[in-house]
């Protein structure tokens, strides 16, 4: 079932200001101030401002006397609204094939075939509101069966995320006030004349006299928002894209006929990349059926390609999963992430040299929604810093590894606290608890003293670690470490970890 995400951008024209000045100190209060002729009013506050009672539609003049170290920045609804496309490109780029602009502060999503990649919806949407975060975006981030219902409820909570139950949109949205529903600012103040306060109570209302004085407007806009109606979301669109489409006089369902069609976009897509010398990273193809709703499917590549074969491999090795329904009426496939791809010429030798190209094995994997990448090596003595996951198809990292110790095969994701017996303070342990079982050490090697990196953290500007390299009676090497010198109590615990395992 198609769940939809709609993401609110609260702060928009502040965060936009900061981001374009970053010597704005994060304590500074910001209001945006909006004009009409004479009148000059607050457009918009963030959260500094707010908690000092700066409020939205409040008059300049009492803001700044509320606040005097309050920074007033005049509105720019056209550089909000560049603001607002560039980032919903970046979303679409990121997270789904399906991503449109929601009003002027929000963006919303199609999440089909996309969640299941970020490890299902609870980790997509905390994952979405980190990412905004790290911009410097702040967000709300709301995920329900409709746009409607996704629409109000990320812009009714207070928190960063909300998921709403598959089935339970009116349970979710029945309490909240009307003005969430999309509906012009002139019908939301005559329904409030009239008594309505919430979606709940203009949803129980009989439709007739409603629609006798306001129009259809109002049981659309319920309709969409439960369910009753599709509310198709129109994927965002620049100059940039470059898309081939081709719609059908008569609709289409059959699978072959989908995968020929898909073939002869692929053709025509990668004629236009060749053309300005780009290859294809991303691609989307968007299926819109007679009933007027849309299927999407991605496909990814590790490397920029225009390989007709290999990409028309990855889009019919998922094709099976279109429900073309009543049947299909246009097919477009959009390169959403393209990049620079020049020609190489090949080896003019009489015999060529044999290389393994393991880029296809990445894309098939990839597409798959598993995750995968290469582990570089990083300048640092710590060893969790020793380490940065770098794409599969990276070039060669020239940074080594520098070391005269032997390194376990596997690193723990944390170091596992464990229960030791040693003779302190540089005495390796002569038995030791971990998961539950207990191990006579054999045999071992070290200490290794690790210093902490100061210039990283306060914190270590005394810490130390001794590594060890131990066998148990089974013959199984273990990399365990004590957590200080084992005399000063500020260099560490004196506490033991397992830290790696070794072949």
């Amino acid at each position: 079932m198609t769940r939809v995400v709609s993401i609110y951008l609260p702060d928009l024209p502040t965060d936009r200001i900061r981001r374009a000045d970053p010597s704005i100190p994060p304590e500074q209060a910001i209001a945006v101030i909006a004009r009409s002729g004479s009148k000059r009013w607050v457009s918009a506050a963030d959260a500094a401002a707010r908690k000092a009672g700066v409020h939205v539609g409040m008059p300049a003049a009492k803001a700044q006397a509320l606040f005097r170290g309050l920074m007033l920045v005049d509105a720019d609804p056209e550089m909000d609204a560049a603001a607002l496309e560039r980032i919903t490109l970046w979303a679409l780029t990121l997270y789904s094939p399906i991503v449109a602009v929601d009003g002027i502060d929000g963006i919303v999503m199609d999440t089909e075939g996309a969640d299941h990649l970020q490890g299902g919806e609870l980790a997509m949407v905390t994952k979405i509101a980190n990412q905004f975060l790290a911009k410097k975006l702040t967000s709300r981030v709301a995920i329900a069966d409709t746009w409607g219902a996704a629409h109000a409820c990320a812009r009714a909570i207070s928190r960063e995320t909300v998921i709403v139950p598959s089935g339970e949109t009116v349970r979710a949205v029945e309490k909240l006030p009307i003005s969430l529903l999309r509906l012009s600012g002139k019908v939301v103040s005559d329904l409030r004349t009239l008594g309505f306060q919430t979606i709940g109570e203009l949803a129980n209302t009989p439709r007739a006299p409603l629609t006798l004085r306001f129009g259809p407007e109002i049981g659309r806009r319920l309709d969409q928002m439960f369910g009753r109606v599709p509310e198709p979301i129109d994927p965002i669109r620049s100059a940039e894209l470059i898309e081939v489409s081709r719609a059908f006089a008569e609709p289409i369902g059959a699978a072959e006929t989908i995968d020929k069609y898909v073939g002869r976009l692929v053709v025509q897509l990668i004629e236009e990349l060749q053309r300005l010398g780009l290859g294809v990273r991303r691609a989307d193809l968007i299926v819109e059926k007679v009933d007027g709703t849309r299927q999407a499917i991605r496909a990814g590549t590790v490397k920029p390609v225009r390989d007709v074969a290999w990409l028309t491999k990855l889009f019919r090795d998922r094709t099976e999963k279109i429900e073309p329904g009543f049947g299909i009426e246009k097919l477009t496939l959009v390169a959403v992430m393209a990049e620079p791809l020049e020609e190489r010429q090949r080896s003019s030798s009489l015999v060529e040299d044999e290389v393994t190209d393991v880029t296809p094995l990445i894309d098939i994997y990839g597409n798959r929604g598993q995750r995968v990448y290469r582990v570089a090596p990083v300048a640092s003595d710590v060893p969790e810093r020793s380490v940065h996951r770098v794409s599969p198809a990276a070039d060669p990292v020239e940074v080594t590894w520098v070391s005269h110790w032997r390194r376990p095969v596997r690193l723990l994701a944390h170091p596992e606290l464990i229960e030791a017996i040693a003779l302190l303070p540089d005495r390796p342990p002569v038995s030791i608890t971990w998961r539950g079982k207990r191990r006579k050490v054999k045999r071992a090697d070290g200490p290794e003293r690790i210093f902490g990196e100061w210039w990283q953290r306060d914190a270590e500007m005394e810490a130390v670690r001794d590594y060890f390299v131990i066998e148990d009676e089974a013959g199984e090497r273990l990399w365990v470490f004590r957590s200080g010198d084992g005399i000063d109590p500020e260099t560490g615990s004196h506490r033991w970890f397992v830290h790696g395992i070794f072949a």
